[in-house]
This record gives C-alpha cells, structure tokens and sequence, in this order.
C-alpha cells in the first residue's frame, strides 16, 4: 500500500497574495495619519496663541460647521473613487435647504417626512447625473457642470427673491441643528454614523472593492464582469441623497436660508475629499480620510477668525493645499508603481530560478494518487 504525503508549498519571494493592496493601503494609512498630525499640531499652535480656542464651544463649533462638509465629502469620494466627479453637490445643497424649508414652514411638519423630502429630491438629481454619466456615456465634468447651473437656476426660480427664517421653521426641525445628546449634537453624530457606514461597505463587501476596480482601470473592471453602469450610477445616487440630507442639515443648523445657499461649496467638497487623499484619478483613498480633509479645511477656516486673519487667505491656503495634495498623490502613485514592478519582477526571477525537478515531482504525486484510486499497485 502507498502512503501518500504532501508537502507545503513554498510561498514566493514576491511576496503573498494581496501585497500590492496591502502596499496602497499602508499608504493611504500613512497619509491620513499625516492630515490628522497636521490637524493637531494647527490646534495646538492655535490654542497657545488663543486659549479659548479650545472651549468647549469652539469645538461644539468645529464640529458643526465641519458636519454638512463631511457628509457632502463622503458622498464624493464614492463618485471620485471611480474616476468621475460631481460638482453639482453644492447648488443640490442650496435647492434642497429652500425646498425643504418651504416645505416645512407650510406647517407643522414632522422632521423626519422634512428629511425624506430632502433625500428624494437629492436622489432626484443624483439620478439624472448618474444616468447621463454611466448610460449616455457623457463625461461627468461636463454633465455636473450643467446640472450645476440647471438646478441653481431652478433653485432661483422657486425662491423668487424670498427668504426663509427660523422663524418659519417647526421647532422640532432646528433643535436637530442645534440640540444633541449627552452633550453632542446631532449633526456630528448623523455625519459619523453615516460616514462610517460607507466606509465599511466600500471596504467590506465585494461591490464596495469594484467601485476602486473601477477607478484603477475600467477595461480591466469590464473585463472581470464588474457592472459599472451600475455601480457609477449608484455612486451618483449616494453622492445625491448625501447632498440632499446636508441640504436638510443646513437648513436646520442656520435657520435662514436664501436662493444662493452653500453657493461655491463645490469646489470647497472637492478640495477636501483630495486633500484626504482620495486619488482625483479614481481607485485609491477612503471616506475617514476624506472626513479628515473636510475637517482640516474647516479648522483652518475657525483658525484665521480666531487669529483675525484676512478670509481671503482661506481660499488662498484651501488652493495650496489642494496643489500640494495633487502632487503627493502623483509621487505616491509613481513610488507604489515602482514597488510593485520591483516586487513583480522578484516574484518572477524567484519562479525562474525554482529547481526543475519540482514539476515531474508533483506530476508523479498525482500519477500515484490516480494509481491508488483506482487500486492499482
């Protein structure tokens, strides 16, 4: 009788299965923890200047005003992910808050059939740039560029030169801007529950690792059966929903909203989603870094108030950083780039150089287990 052993197999030098994403992971690890530092070292060096920086409504403030520029960030980076864009998030925002609020001052309105309204008008929008991007095939700066124009239009047109007050407002739709729990307000916690829910999709599920295949190469998606018409339109509907929820938020957090809300905010979301360090060329970053760049930004923005510093130097700085993100992306790309060339060409120089008799080794093994199945000598 045969006894038959098997040997392990003898891992490659190139490194395990998966080293090239855990190499672009360790990355983006890195870099977020460099926004966070940075983040850190700007509030201490604010709070020596001006210790009442750091109260405890400074922060409540920080937090607030970052909240609807987290959300919205959130949202962009799942459409920036996939090497598109959306710029029509900031007029969705401004549309949805003066819809909402007329909405709302018609009576005494439940807040949560406020939100709802805010969401489908929000996933209204995000479908017809979804459809025109994925299924008519039109690139997505020139369709969110019109839409753009399109909804602020309409946003004019319903407002009619009004205004909408707190005081039109039911009471239970602005303790959500301004009342919280234990303390925290309910819009960080909103921000942070939703933010955390699609970061672990995009990280857990199979369909949330396609919208980064898809970013990193479309042809190669296509070619592995990812559905990236649906996956771009879905991209486009969470990026609409998330701007109608902030567009809901604004309204509760200010109160007092006319034609031109979060008017130019466009371009503030994407300047934060890439200075967290979500790749403007699609398939590389996360949602907590991009929560982080929207963070940083608004810090940097309660920073010059506190220091009476000119608001022109926000936009100013907000540009800087945004050029100086662009380029650390493109120096990480080209350095990953480099290491997994080097690790592929290790991977197969190790293969190259295997002994030779290892394959007739392995063949007469299932020569043998054949020959014993068959119970044949």
């Amino acid at each position: 009788m045969t006894v038959l052993t098997q040997s392990p197999a003898r891992p490659e030098s190139g490194g395990p299965p998966g080293g090239g994403r855990r190499l672009v992971e360790m990355v983006l690890r890195a870099r977020e923890l460099s926004i966070l530092g940075a983040l850190v070292l700007l509030v201490l060096g604010t709070t020596i200047a001006n210790p009442r920086f750091m109260s405890g409504q400074g922060l409540k403030d920080i937090f607030l005003n970052a909240s609807i520029l987290v959300l919205l960030a959130v949202g962009q980076s799942m459409v920036v992910v996939t090497r598109n864009i959306d710029l029509s998030v900031g007029s969705v925002v401004g549309l949805v808050a003066f819809t909402a609020g007329k909405y709302a001052s018609g009576g005494d309105r439940n807040v949560v059939l406020v939100v709802l309204v805010g969401v489908g008008i929000g996933l209204l929008c995000g479908l017809v740039n979804g459809l025109l991007v994925s299924f008519c095939r039109v690139p997505a700066l020139v369709v969110t560029l019109g839409t753009l124009y399109v909804i602020q239009g309409l946003d004019y047109r319903i407002a009619h030169g009004q205004q909408i007050g707190a005081a039109d407002l039911p009471a239970s739709l602005l303790s959500l801007g301004n009342d919280g729990i234990l303390g925290i307000p309910y819009l960080p916690i909103i921000t942070v529950l939703v933010m955390l829910a699609v970061g672990y999709y995009l990280r857990s599920y199979s369909s949330g690792r396609e919208y980064y295949a898809i970013g990193s190469s479309p042809e190669a998606a296509m070619l592995a059966g990812v559905p990236i018409r649906r996956r771009v339109l879905t991209a486009y509907l969470v990026s609409g929903a998330l701007a109608g929820l902030a567009g809901v938020l604004w309204l509760a957090r200010f109160g007092t909203v006319v034609a031109d809300a979060a008017n130019g905010w466009e371009l503030k979301v994407v300047s934060a989603v890439v200075v967290g360090g979500v790749a403007i060329t699609g398939g590389v970053g996360t949602v907590y870094g991009a929560a982080l760049g929207a963070l940083l930004l608004t810090t940097i923005g309660s920073v010059l108030v506190v220091l009476k510093v000119n608001s022109f130097w926000q936009d100013a700085i907000t540009g800087v950083l945004l050029l100086l993100a662009i380029s650390v992306d493109r120096l990480l790309a080209l350095r990953v780039t480099r290491a997994l060339k080097q690790r592929s060409l290790a991977s197969a120089a190790h293969r190259a150089t295997a002994p030779e008799g290892a394959a007739p080794k392995n063949g007469a093994r299932k020569n043998g287990a054949r020959k014993n199945r068959e119970g044949r000598p």
